[in-house]
């Protein structure tokens, strides 16, 4: 299960509620040595190029489209709808293959998976970035099969598509096949799990797997958390590679110990693994994945993993991101009266908007439609996007972060540029 990677307000929905923000986390592993690591996290909103390692003027610059591009890879069958971010030249280049999650309702109607926080910290590291869509979801071919309430059947056939995916990047001319390494989050957490209990053996080159929250909620079966726990210590059996498992405490999937006990049941025959509670991330662990602020929480973890693999993780780029429009001084942030051309109910969206994270944005049309976005990647083209579908007018940023962006001249407004 996962859920949206972003909130999004507008006049025709309400806005979550947020929590507090916590900018330093603990990450503790569970099992061997206990220790407590702080994270310092720069505060939500800023800049990820402020991560100490995640810069240098005379590396080479990657676009900010990451040479994103869709392939079809043959899986029995059908074909698998797969996105493929990755840096500029032939490569070849250590990969990363990443699975997604599943949300509620048709999987088919699910969109094509696009990580980019993920894919662009992976790219700046050198990375090609592979995210397959499994069958019966978004664009690939064929029917989801969910094998009922066998947990541990489900991962295995999912982790079908995974074993496609990595056997066709590989032969790839721009993929280092002695490099790789499988992740997911959520339902592709669990996916990557069940792919290393048995089809990784094919891979030689699969160096580890890393799980960010993953596991497979089914409330429509009784002892559900039971079905999950066993899945997991059934694979741990038979996993031999190193693994990575990320979660955090207001997990609004896993509560309480079920975490806990996933990687007890897994760790319990010898499988190696490190699990790290990074503590509380915004309004929802699980969400911490899809989120560009998140990055600074678990990209430390991760490269310490990934070292431990022998998987490289030195800066190979720059990678171009989206540009920050200037304050402008039209108003105070506070001043809700200051919005221009929107109703009360605007008026309520922009006081929702002011009680989210900081990585935020607020978008209106001079025919008063809005909206807001928090989190995600970019925000700022989300609260665009959605604005414009109840608008024939162009919508425009008002606010972004902590910042007013509004001029009173139309074209001196700024927008979300790439």
């Amino acid at each position: 299960m996962a859920i949206r990677t972003w909130l999004v307000g507008c006049s025709m929905m309400c806005a979550l509620a947020a929590s507090l923000v916590t900018s330093a986390v603990r990450a503790e592993p569970i099992g061997g040595v206990r220790q407590t690591e702080g994270l310092q996290a720069a505060a939500f909103g800023q800049p990820l190029s402020r991560i100490p390692d995640s810069l240098d003027a005379g590396l080479p610059v990657v676009a900010n489209g990451l040479n994103e591009s869709v392939v079809q890879i043959p899986e029995a069958d059908i074909s698998l709808e797969t996105t493929v971010f990755k840096p500029d030249g032939a490569g070849p280049f250590p990969m990363i293959v990443f699975n997604h999650g599943k949300l509620p309702g048709d999987s088919h109607a699910q969109p094509r998976n696009r990580p980019v926080a993920l894919a662009r910290e992976f790219v700046r590291h050198g990375y090609v970035v592979v995210v397959p869509n499994r069958r019966g979801f978004a664009g690939s071919g064929g029917d989801y099969t969910g094998h009922g309430c066998d947990v541990e059947a489900n991962g295995f056939a999912q982790a079908q598509d995974v074993a496609a995916t990595v056997a066709y990047m590989s032969a790839q001319s721009y993929v280092d096949k002695t490099h790789i390494v499988v992740a997911g989050t959520s339902h592709g957490g669990l996916t990557t799990i069940a792919y290393g209990a048995r089809d990784a053996v094919a891979a030689p080159g699969v160096r580890g797997l890393i799980n960010f929250s993953g596991g497979l909620r089914q409330d429509e079966c009784t002892g559900w958390q039971k079905n999950l726990v066993n899945a997991f210590g059934d694979y741990g059996q038979n996993v031999r590679l190193p693994s990575l498992w990320l979660y955090g405490d207001n997990d609004s999937v896993w509560q309480g110990d079920l975490s806990a006990q996933m990687f007890t049941a897994f760790t319990a025959h010898g499988a190696r693994a490190n699990m790290v509670d990074f503590g509380t991330y915004k309004n929802d662990a699980h969400r911490l994945v899809g989120d560009r602020d998140g990055v600074q929480i678990w990209w430390p973890r991760v490269k310490a993993f990934l070292a431990q693999i022998g998987m490289p993780t030195a800066v190979q780029y720059q990678v171009s991101e989206p540009n920050m429009p200037d304050a402008t001084h039209f108003a105070d942030l506070d001043s809700v009266q200051a919005v221009p051309f929107v109703d009360e109910n605007g008026r309520a969206g922009y006081r929702n908007f002011l009680s989210q994270y900081s990585s935020r944005a607020f978008a209106v049309s001079d025919s008063g439609a809005w909206s807001w976005a928090e989190g995600g990647d970019d925000p700022m083209s989300v609260a665009i996007a959605s604005c414009q579908k109840q608008s024939a007018d162009p919508c425009r940023l008002y606010a972004v972060n902590n910042r007013v962006v509004w001029h009173d001249q139309v074209a001196g407004t700024q927008t979300a540029s790439r």
